[in-house]
């Protein structure tokens, strides 16, 4: 079945076949188009072409008609009662009764395919067949012959061969057996006397003549195969004699093809092998004499080390050794004179192992122990270089622990003369009866913390000369890494055994030495032979010419630092350079494989880094042991803030003069000023606690006069400047004092103590600015003084303790006013306290300031504390006169005027201390108790709002009071509200 709306049909042929896409070029045939076939489903919706083909959509189709809902089976189609032919006419039932078959016309898409098109194919093959055909006649096919005469004779000798029994075809039947002979030849059927009776005679024949049968069957058999298989046998014995005669002619060629080689040979090859051999012969000669020079050179080693090592020229020694042992080796191995060298070799490098440790302590020793005074240039840089190179060459890679032992006992000397120096200049001090720690503790703090400056001097200059040091011997470390990486670059399998230096001379165009002229180079340049160079003039000066080429060299490749060599490390690096450049082949492969790996080599350099941190940490302890043993009788804790402030800086510069120098942040030395600082800090604190409670012990609580000098204080924190002014001159200026402390424009009236707690708190910002690792502990100091202030002042003031201690005779309302204005000048400077700390704390130190403000807290409780005092006060005055009070003639009453006075004396008393904001709140307060109080008494009289006499009386009273009140400085808008004495009716 297909759509209305499907694709039109493929063309097909007529075969069946589909054909090829016509060339464009080729006008197509013109076809009658196909007439579409009529719709199977009409009720079904038009759609698109592709829509029959897709699978029903649960979702998008349950509603839409689909092929798959299709009820018509195939019986129903094939059964159609209306047409007789129901075999060719299939479509009928569902596509009408107008359906005609129609001619399906051949696809254009493919060719026609005639017989010649295999044209060439065939003839290609004919050959081939007519070979295949001949050999078919010649060997027939099994096929060929009749079935049933191959059955029949197959089933024949099949039976035959049956016959035989199965021993004689097992693969292991040997006679030899006396099982298998037994089983062949059954004596049992033969008598066993001695004697020959008829019945033996006739078994053995009877045996006789069954195994010819079996012999005949076999050969029979065999006769049979062979004649299925004569052509074949045939064929291939006549294949055998063309084989012989072909062999024959090949034997025949080979022979004369001999003779004519041996002709050439005598003709025209003796001669010139002859002089071949002889040419190898000569070169066999020349090897040898140069082996016997080598030989000689060889000879020449042992008095040429011992006379490179009595000039210290410990590299040269070890290369003319490691090349000697090499040419051994490879050269002259075997050679029974020298069977001992190689051992004596081997020690003597042991002991220039030895000479070099040696001479690098002693070198170390010189160089860390010489005075500062001198430059600061390193102490002979190529004799360093030198030894650094031989020790590596080595493998010693401990030398560095050397340096940092003699680096170590260097730092206990430095202190030692420098207290010895000190010492000497003090007379009071004897250095031969007093012990070496006593001196430093005898000592004033001024001429101690000169000496610590001359230490920490000292120890800069220790330090600058260890990284020069340290700078020259990881510089080598780093060449020879970068020359070992840059020579497996250039040659990763070391297959010439040349070093750079040769492959620079090649490139340049240089000749290149054999490698015997090399070895013979070598081991004769700078008077090896020794008894030839004393004789012969003319071979020392070409000698040093050929050694100062080999140094020009090495200098090119090596850079600057040989410019500045001395004449002795000079030959030393010419004899390095010349060893290096000259060494057989594979020599350089051999010192390459001496020295240390890529690995050991970082690791060389990272320790010489962290060699110099160690020097830094020595440093740090040895001026520790210096600050110990000054702070062991605590001489460190008695010193002034202006002294440690001192100290403080000198220590902090120096560890960060340290810290740029060697690049390590080293905590000991900081570490030890911290705990020192941290005693300061509380010796600071307990001084100024103490001080801030006998100033509270001995205050009376009156109004101090205020310096100008505290004035001063305080405009330069008005300013920003949280820092105590410098000391003038006494009588620079002649300023008298003021009443009040103007603050931000307003007065505060404060006693002395506060004046000198401002001055406190200021020497603790002080000490922060000169200290700052100390901030959080004097952080926590000065809220720790605030509070005692804020508890010793509550004591004394609203607790009346000043009674017992200073022996006041009573705690008045001015004492209560100045203690809470005092307490709002505490008030009004800490937020400046809490930002100036802020600045100095790290951001997860921010939580110690929430003190700051429970402090901030305490205070203003304290404030209101007195403010009710204050009230109290007049509250209890109220009640007391109050409570006598009576409404009649005359008026104003007495009780009213005494009233009137007490609170005219408080107005004098809190006037000029408390602001006018605060001093109309209390009255306020105090109004509203006074109300209170007349209003209970009027209630308990009986007296009310009702126009009579009483009423007009109390009113007398109530007017007089508010006329003086009103009547009171800063009080004249005070809103009294006076009719809240009466009761509200209800």
């Amino acid at each position: 079945m297909s759509s209305n709306q499907g694709s039109p049909p493929i063309p097909q042929s007529s075969d069946g076949l589909f054909r090829k896409p016509r060339d464009p070029s080729v006008a197509p045939r013109h076809y009658r188009r196909v007439r579409s076939l009529p719709d199977v489903c009409p009720k079904e919706p038009p759609g698109e072409a592709g829509a029959l083909c897709d699978g029903p959509s649960v979702v998008a189709d349950q509603h839409r008609w689909t092929v798959y809902n299709s009820k018509v089976n195939l019986p129903a189609a094939l059964n159609d009662p209306r047409l007789a032919k129901r075999e060719s006419d299939f479509f009928t039932k569902s596509w009408g009764l107008d359906f005609t078959e129609t001619e399906v016309m051949p696809s254009f898409y493919l060719p026609n395919i005639s017989r010649e098109h295999f044209s060439s194919y065939l003839q290609e093959t004919a050959q081939r067949e007519k070979i295949h055909e001949r050999c078919k006649n010649i060997c027939l096919n099994k096929d060929d012959l009749s079935v049933p005469t191959i059955t029949n004779n197959h089933d024949k000798a099949r039976a035959e061969l049956e016959q035989v029994p199965k021993i004689f075809m097992k693969p292991e039947f040997v006679l030899n057996d006396p099982a298998t002979f037994n089983a062949v030849l059954p004596w049992s059927h033969f008598s066993v006397a001695g004697g020959k009776n008829s019945r033996d005679v006739a078994s053995s024949r009877l045996l006789q003549e069954k195994l010819s049968h079996y012999l005949d069957v076999v050969e029979v058999s065999i006769a049979r195969q062979i004649s299925l298989r004569s052509e074949a046998f045939f064929h291939a014995m006549s294949s055998q004699h063309e084989l012989q005669d072909r062999l024959r002619e090949t034997s025949d060629a080979v022979a004369k093809l001999r003779a004519r080689t041996a002709a050439i040979d005598r003709v025209m090859c003796r001669g010139p092998l002859r002089a071949l051999r002889d040419t190898l012969t000569r070169n066999n000669c020349i090897k040898l004499h140069n082996k016997l020079k080598l030989m000689a050179a060889v000879h020449q080693t042992q008095p040429t080390v011992q006379l490179l090592l009595s000039t210290s020229e410990f590299v040269g020694a070890l290369e003319l050794i490691a090349t000697t042992k090499e040419v051994l080796q490879q050269e002259l191995q075997g050679i029974h004179s020298f069977r001992h060298l190689g051992s004596q070799l081997c020690e003597m490098e042991r002991l220039i192992d030895k000479m070099m440790v040696a001479d690098f302590s002693t070198y170390t020793q010189s160089d860390l122990s010489r005075a500062f005074e001198e430059d600061g240039q390193v102490l002979e840089k190529d004799r360093l270089q030198s030894l650094v190179f031989g020790l590596l060459r080595q493998r010693k890679l401990d030398f560095l622990d050397i340096y940092s032992e003699e680096m170590i006992r260097a730092a206990k000397n430095i202190v030692r003369q420098c207290v010895m120096k000190s010492v000497s200049q003090i007379s009071e001090i004897d250095a031969d009866t007093v012990k070496f720690h006593e001196q430093m503790r005898l000592m004033t703090f001024h001429q101690w913390f000169d000496l610590l400056l001359d230490i920490f001097e000292h120890f800069i200059l220790f330090l600058k000369r260890i990284k020069a040091t340290l700078s020259v011997i990881r510089n080598v470390v780093l060449e020879v890494l970068d020359s070992s990486q840059r020579s497996r670059l250039a040659d990763p399998n070391h297959s010439d055994g040349r070093t750079n230096e040769e492959e620079e001379e090649a490139e340049s165009g240089g000749p290149a030495l054999h490698a015997g002229e090399a070895e013979l180079a070598y081991l004769t340049h700078e008077g090896l032979f020794i008894s030839d160079a004393l004789n012969e003039a003319e071979q020392r000066s070409n000698a040093a010419a050929h050694a100062q080429l080999r140094a020009q060299t090495h200098t090119e490749t090596c850079g600057s630092d040989s410019a500045s060599a001395t004449t002795e490390s000079s030959s030393s690096r010419e004899h390095n350079s010349n060893t290096t450049s000259s060494l057989p082949i594979g020599g350089a492969a051999a010192i390459e494989d001496v020295m240390p790996s890529d690995l050991e080599l970082s690791r060389v350099a990272s320790n010489v880094q962290e060699l110099l941190y160690t020097a830094s940490d020595v440093s740090h302890d040895r001026c520790v042991k210096v600050l110990m043993t000054r702070a062991k009788d605590g001489s460190l804790e008695r010193l002034s803030a202006s002294e440690f402030v001192c100290l403080s800086q000198a220590v902090e510069s120096f560890v960060r003069d340290t810290e740029e120098l060697c690049g390590r942040r080293s905590m000991s030395l900081r570490g030890a000023l911290q705990s020192q600082a941290n005693r300061f800090v509380q010796r600071f604190h307990d001084e100024r606690k103490t001080k801030l409670s006998l100033l509270l012990d001995n205050e009376r609580w009156k109004q101090a006069e205020v310096p100008a000098e505290f004035q001063d204080l305080v405009d330069s924190i008005a300013d920003g400047r949280i820092m105590l002014p410098e000391r003038k001159p006494t009588g620079s200026e002649d300023r008298k004092p003021g009443e009040f402390l103007c603050v931000d424009g307003q007065k505060y009236a404060v006693v002395g103590t506060v004046l000198l707690l401002i001055r406190m708190f200021l020497e603790y910002c002080q000490c922060v600015n000169d200290i700052p690792s100390i901030t959080t502990d004097l952080l926590t100091r000065l809220t720790d003084l605030l509070k005692h202030f804020n508890s010793r002042s509550c004591q004394l003031v609203l607790g009346a303790g000043a009674l017992q201690v200073v022996g006041l005779k009573t705690i008045t309302t001015r004492n209560l006013a100045l203690a809470s204005r005092c307490l709002q000048l505490v008030v009004h400077y800490i937020p400046v306290i809490r930002a100036h700390f802020e600045t100095r704390l790290q951001p997860r130190q921010y939580s110690i300031l929430r003190h700051l403000d429970h402090i901030t807290k305490d205070y203003n409780d304290h404030i209101a504390e007195i403010s009710a005092k204050l009230v109290a006060i007049m509250d209890s005055m109220f009640e007391k006169a109050l409570s006598k009070y009576e409404v009649k003639a005359p008026m104003p009453s007495a009780c009213l005027r005494n009233v009137c006075k007490q609170m005219a004396k408080m107005h004098e008393a809190i006037y000029e201390l408390l602001p006018e904001e605060q001093t109309q709140m209390l009255f306020l307060r105090i109004n509203a108790s006074f109300k209170l109080h007349l209003k209970r008494q009027l209630a308990r009289l009986g007296v009310g709002n009702d126009g009579g006499p009483q009423y007009g009386l109390v009113m007398v009273d109530v007017a007089f009071y508010s006329e003086n009140v009103q009547a009171l400085r800063s009080l004249e808008h005070l809103d009294l509200n006076m009719p809240e004495i009466w009761e509200q009716k209800r």
